[in-house]
C-alpha cells in the first residue's frame, strides 16, 4: 500500500513537472489572466463550466474569484454554470444534456465577456456547443484541457492543455492552475502592490 501512495504521488509530481516546463502552458495562463483581469475592469464578467469533477473545480475557482484566493480584496464577477439543477434538468430535459452549457451562454453571455471551459478530454460535446455560442458572440474563450486538447482547443483563445492522457492527473494539475490564473488575475487587476497585502493562513 506504501508503494500505491508513492507511486502516485510521484506520477502526479511528473505531470505537474512536465506543465511546470512548458513555456506554452506557462505564456497562456498569464495572457488568460490578462485578459480576464481587462474583460472584469471593463465590467465583463467570468463564466465556468465543466462536467464531475471539472464541474466541481468550476465551482471551487469561482469560489476564489468572489470570495478570495489568500488575500482581503474586493469581489471579482465570476460565476459557475454548474450550480442550478433547475436549469440544468429543464435545458436536460427539453433539449439534451449537450445543450445545458450552451444556453446559458445565450441567456447571459455578452460581448467581452470570458468563457472558461474545463475538460480533461478537451471533447466534451457541451462545452464544445457553449464555445461555438461564444464566438458568435464575441466572448473570449479560454480552455483548461488535457489529452492534446481535443475539439475544445481549436475553439479557444487561450488553451492550456495539461501533457498527460490520465484523468486525475490532469485534474490535479488543473486545479494547481486555476489558483495561479486567479493570482495572475489579481496581480494584473489590483496591480503589483496587491502582493503586499497580508496573506491569510490556515487555522
Amino acid at each position: 500500500m506504501q508503494h500505491l501512495v508513492t507511486s502516485q504521488l510521484d506520477r502526479s509530481l511528473e505531470t505537474l513537472n512536465a506543465v511546470r516546463a512548458d513555456k506554452v502552458i506557462v505564456d497562456n495562463i498569464i495572457q488568460a489572466g490578462k485578459a480576464i483581469a481587462l474583460a472584469m475592469k471593463d465590467g465583463k464578467k467570468l463564466m465556468v463550466a465543466g462536467n464531475g469533477g471539472s464541474a466541481a473545480d468550476s465551482q471551487h475557482l469561482v469560489a476564489e474569484f468572489v470570495s478570495r484566493l489568500v488575500r482581503d480584496r474586493p469581489a471579482l464577477p465570476a460565476m459557475a454554470l454548474t450550480t442550478d439543477t433547475s436549469i440544468l434538468t429543464a435545458i436536460g430535459n427539453d433539449f439534451s444534456y449537450d445543450n445545458i452549457f450552451e444556453r446559458q451562454v445565450e441567456a447571459l453571455g455578452r460581448s467581452g465577456d470570458v468563457f472558461l471551459g474545463i475538460s480533461t478530454s478537451g471533447n466534451a460535446r457541451n462545452l464544445v456547443k457553449a464555445l461555438l455560442v461564444c464566438r458568435s458572440r464575441e466572448i473570449i474563450t479560454v480552455g483548461f484541457l488535457g489529452n492534446q486538447g481535443g475539439a475544445m482547443a481549436a475553439l479557444c483563445d487561450y488553451s492550456i492543455i495539461v501533457p498527460s492522457s490520465i484523468t486525475m492527473h490532469i485534474q490535479e494539475s488543473h486545479l494547481a492552475l486555476e489558483h495561479i490564473l486567479c493570482m495572475v488575475v489579481e496581480r494584473c487587476y489590483f496591480g503589483n502592490d496587491f502582493e503586499n497585502v497580508p496573506q491569510h493562513v490556515a487555522e
